[in-house]
């Protein structure tokens, strides 16, 4: 997982339940992330330092030449 790849909460963590989706804002050290995390609407939850086993890649960010 890297910076601006969509992931899936699998457990509740902090204020946030299980299933959300986010957008990884930062990676720390390959095991901890910044996650903006969305409700169904597209407005933001929260953004939490979250564990990357907490987290499922669920599409992956890949920048284009234009």
């Amino acid at each position: 997982m890297k910076e601006l790849d969509t992931v899936r909460l699998i457990s509740d963590f902090e204020n946030v339940k299980a299933g959300t989706i986010g957008v990884i804002v930062c990676e720390y050290d390959g095991t901890t992330f910044e996650v903006e995390f969305f409700d169904n609407k597209g407005d933001t939850i929260d953004v939490i330092t979250t564990p990357s086993e907490l987290l499922s890649l669920e599409g992956s960010y890949n920048k284009t030449d234009s």
